[in-house]
């Protein structure tokens, strides 16, 4: 039964996944399921099937998860949506689970025009995040331009699939059929894309021989190479040949593609987040100017920066990768930036959660910790009272950012999902040491 409903919240249909939420959390209100306490890891960057969730996890399939597996926080962070939002706050607040929600997309960072930051092989374009939105209700330009960013992907996607359509040949696909059907909320990625043709090839190619065959050739792999028991590897092959750098279905993007990283970060200002800078790896042209990159990015408004651990360490080996990690952690704390850490799973085989208990991660977490702690206590404040990280009151406020950096801190520890209301009846005029004060009190 718990299986079951398990399954359930990854179910395309909201109303199915809400019943299925509540039945558990009732299981679990009832002791028939044990949650355990919140304990220290954290995951602030899952993509869910708003965009590409590489397990089919739902927003509210993630919560669930995130609340059995006792995270201190947990957040979604989407490409290119806010539309998983509502209901992974609201399914958060049930399981008392700490929460928040970021967006993902790509922007021209036109300082470093000449330069690879993020993007493999693209001069100039850079992955780029919000965090902690406290709404998807937008109004005006602000809405105008986060639908400006999912029509943006999908004009590219479209365009992708028209190239490799006319490569793959028999094996072609039609947009409302093929691919849209493979989301909630027809916001296809390049992996809905691979998925679909990989699905699309088993239909035209009925003979097991002859659907190898076909891969072979097209993917420039040996047959004995293809391996089609092995949908990862697979999925991963068709993407890399027909879709990135050198494939058919690849064009490179110039400044005209995407928006400006000013012009994105004034949207996540206004929208309620957090701008936030992503690093890599630091071996790229830019992250090796990764100061530089970092002070031009805060011109504009970011006050974070995020980091995929997992990928940049090999347990019991310290090299080049852990050194550039150590120091770009350092150098956020320099500047008094936000670090937000997560798994993303937006592709197979990637973990729920980092081991932060390993020898190369246990130092950070403290780090980690506070970031996930700021980004959790701004998205209730700003949600609740407008009085979030970004905010008017906020600069007001704080006579610097390691003075606001430690109130949110503070405060996101203390806070606990079951007195997020409390701070609605916060007056506008409150100081900070009030706020605590009062909660403190209160709880």
């Amino acid at each position: 039964m718990i299986e079951a409903l398990e399954r359930k919240l990854d179910s395309f249909n909201a109303a199915e996944r809400k019943q299925a939420l509540t039945a558990l959390f009732e299981k679990a209100e009832s002791g028939e399921i044990a949650l355990p306490q919140a304990g220290t890891a954290i995951n602030l960057h899952c993509h869910t099937f708003c965009s590409y969730n590489s397990y089919g996890y739902s927003p509210s399939k993630f919560a669930w998860l995130g609340r059995k597996r006792g995270l201190a926080v947990a957040g979604i962070v989407d490409f290119d949506v806010l539309d998983g939002l509502e209901e992974f706050l609201d399914a958060a607040k049930l399981l008392r689970l700490k929460a928040c929600v970021g967006m993902e997309t790509r922007v021209f960072v036109s300082e470093f025009a000449d330069k690879v930051i993020n993007s493999p092989s693209e001069p100039g374009i850079s992955y780029h995040m919000g965090v902690g939105f406290p709404t998807a209700k937008l109004h005006g330009q602000t809405k105008d331009f986060l639908s400006g960013l999912k029509r943006t992907a999908q004009k590219r996607n479209k365009e992708i699939m028209v190239r490799v359509n006319r490569y793959l040949t028999p094996v072609e696909l039609d947009y409302e059929k093929d691919v849209l059907p493979l989301t909630p909320t027809s916001n296809p990625t390049e992996r809905h894309l691979c998925l679909a043709y990989a699905q699309k090839a088993r239909f035209v190619f009925e003979d097991v021989h002859e659907l190898e065959k076909f891969w072979a050739e097209k993917l420039s792999v040996n047959p004995e190479d293809v391996e089609l028991s092995d949908h990862i590897k697979l999925l991963n092959l068709i993407r890399t040949r027909t879709m990135k750098q050198d494939g058919a279905g690849y064009v490179l993007p110039d400044k005209g593609d995407f928006p400006t990283m000013a012009d994105t970060n004034r949207f996540i200002l206004q929208a309620g987040g957090i701008p936030t800078h992503t690093w890599l790896n630091g071996f790229s042209d830019g992250e090796q100017e990764i100061e530089k990159l970092l002070k031009v990015a805060m011109q504009s408004g970011v006050g974070g920066l995020n980091i995929i651990p997992d990928r940049n360490y090999t347990p019991g080996v310290k090299d080049e990768r852990l050194t550039n990690l150590y120091h770009v952690v350092e150098l956020a704390q320099k500047l008094n930036l936000i670090v937000v850490v997560g798994t993303e799973m937006n592709s197979p085989g990637q973990k729920f959660v980092d081991d932060f208990s390993s020898d190369e991660l246990s130092p950070l977490l403290p780090t980690f910790l506070k970031g996930a702690h700021i980004v959790y206590a701004h998205s209730v404040l700003q949600r609740t009272a407008g009085l979030g990280y970004t905010s008017k009151w906020a600069k007001e406020a704080f006579s610097d950012v390691a003075a606001k950096n430690d109130f949110f801190e503070r405060l996101g520890h203390l806070l606990q999902p079951s007195r997020e209301d409390l701070l609605r009846t916060i007056p506008q005029d409150r100081t900070p040491k009030q706020i605590l004060a009062e909660f403190e009190d209160k709880s």
